[in-house]
């Protein structure tokens, strides 16, 4: 996913004037001009600057975990991340949580010349996305986790991420956080309606208020989907996603489809500049808890996009630090932890139980299939299959020139 970051300086700041718990898309809502406005502050932050409580004493040892904002509970009165704080009170482990993960690409450029030469990277643990993590065990840059350590992720991992991701089959290098997912999300009350076919999206009425995501995985795995490709298996190629991208261009040229946007589509939606779009599933969730139900996201019944941001060990980290972070891995697989970060991010969860354990950390979310999807809305959720580097480099490249990106 396209992420815009936070620093967390900007994030306490928002929070001061709101009042309010701040969520992950606080610096998007307030907007291009505000955030231009705190754009040096975020960027002159350093990158170690994020919030920290109670931390363990490090008697342990002392971990670095590179992640995304707002992918941790994070609580912005105590200014802490309440679980991660547990889990060094328990262990005496320290860990440095940086939130330095804006984008797959950009982040890879900074480790991957010690990636490269098996130097320390300066994390211990990443975590990054699935089609990225297939770069890098491509490349042998990460290394083998040890499940001997990992007792509550081999019982609690659900089974369809077991073998998600085509190039790490068990999981062996990679182990999922959070699964964002993507779907089409409408206005209720402007499109009663509502949007469950591709060419839903060509009505007329519609006309200049279609959004789209710049995440190519996302926008052209469910166009592909909507056309009879299953983007999970390799039996497609260039002619299907040609197809696939025709339908985006003319949609784009005649004006039908007139927004292109990373996590900013939410603005859109709230301004009603976008009226129907491909949306990702936590937004809408986080969208409707904070205006009163205003949208709809359904899975189409073609099917939706699915993927894993998953914790990965870089080559480089020492064996000792390895094992710590397994720990941590583990820690997260209990089935109360992960309901009370999936309580905060409203990404659906890798981990069997979390729904139970919903119960009682809120129970208003126990029954959102967009948070823990049913069986029906499971069988809708494909993962786009793991491209060739010569396929990701040509498919990236013809998606961002339809886009004007």
């Amino acid at each position: 996913m396209n992420r815009v970051p936070e620093d967390p300086v900007v994030r306490d700041l928002v929070a001061m004037v709101r009042g309010a718990q701040v969520n992950r898309r606080g610096l998007l809502r307030l907007g291009a001009a505000g955030a231009a406005g705190v754009g040096a502050l975020a960027l002159s932050a350093c990158a170690g600057s994020a919030p920290k409580a109670d931390q363990g004493t490090g008697k342990s040892g002392s971990i670095v975990w590179g992640n995304w904002t707002y992918y941790l509970d994070y609580d912005s009165k105590t200014q802490t991340f309440p679980t991660l704080d547990a889990f060094m009170k328990q262990t005496n482990i320290k860990v440095d949580y940086l939130e330095d993960i804006d984008d797959n690409n950009t982040f890879y450029g900074k480790i991957k010349d010690q990636l490269k030469l098996g130097q320390d990277t300066g994390y211990d643990v990443i975590t990054l996305t699935d089609w990225m993590d297939a770069r890098l065990i491509e490349a042998k840059q990460i290394q083998e986790f040890d499940y001997a350590n990992l007792a509550n992720v081999t019982a609690n991992l659900i089974d369809s991420q077991k073998n998600a991701l085509d190039v790490d089959p068990g999981r062996r290098f990679t182990i999922p956080w959070q699964l964002p997912a993507s779907g089409f999300v409408w206005n209720k009350k402007l499109v009663p309606q509502g949007v469950r076919t591709l060419e839903d999206f060509m009505r007329p009425e519609l006309k200049g208020k279609v959004g789209v995501l710049t995440e190519m995985r996302d926008t052209m795995g469910i166009i592909m989907q909507a056309q009879g490709v299953d983007v999970a298996q390799k039996s497609w190629g260039d002619a299907e996603f040609d197809r696939a991208l025709q339908w985006l261009d003319d949609g784009l040229k005649s004006g039908q489809i007139s927004k292109v946007k990373g996590n900013s589509y939410t603005q859109d939606l709230e301004k009603e500049d976008t009226l129907a779009a491909i949306a990702w599933t936590g937004d809408i969730v986080m969208l409707n808890a904070e205006q009163g139900d205003k949208w709809t996201l359904e899975v189409p019944e073609s099917g939706g996009m699915i993927t894993a941001d998953s914790l990965t060990v870089p080559n480089g980290t020492s064996a000792k630090n390895k094992k710590l972070v397994e720990q941590l891995i583990d820690y997260y697989y209990q089935p109360e932890i992960a309901a009370q970060v999936v309580a905060y991010t409203s990404f659906v969860p890798p981990v069997k139980g979390a729904k139970e354990a919903m119960a009682k950390v809120d129970p208003k979310q126990v029954d959102n299939p967009l948070i823990f999807p049913d069986a029906e809305m499971d069988k809708r959720l494909h993962n786009f299959r793991t491209l060739t580097p010569q396929e990701d480099k040509k498919y990236t490249a013809a998606f961002n020139k339809v886009l004007g990106l």
